[in-house]
């Protein structure tokens, strides 16, 4: 193994450490939300890479605007008015509680 004979000097350390230094990270723009980004990067701000969604956070916001506009023209609007939805279901449940009770209030106070 080489083994130097004396120490490189300040001045001839420095020489060849000139070149080495640090260089700007290149950005750009996110064509979605405008933010600036790292190149080659999913966008912090919005979640997507390339226009596309990638992370959950962009995925979630998608979803919510998928459920504002309106459903096509579709068996899938069949399929809505056959199935009933979970709240009507919920309420039908509370309204046939609250009759049940009435009329156990009323059948009591009728035996005494």
């Amino acid at each position: 193994m080489a083994v130097p004979k004396k120490r490189t000097g300040h001045s001839a350390q420095g020489h060849r450490r000139s070149n080495w230094k640090a260089t700007k990270p290149e950005t750009t723009k996110c064509p979605n939300c405008g933010a600036t980004v790292l190149t080659h990067t999913v966008c912090t701000a919005c979640g997507t890479y390339k226009g596309q969604p990638v992370s959950l956070k962009d995925k979630k916001e998608e979803v919510a605007a998928e459920e504002v506009k309106p459903a096509k023209k579709s068996s899938s609007k069949k399929a809505e008015k056959e199935a009933p939805k979970a709240e009507e279901v919920k309420a039908e449940v509370v309204e046939e509680t609250k009759e049940a009770e009435v009329e156990e209030k009323a059948s009591e106070t009728e035996e005494k």
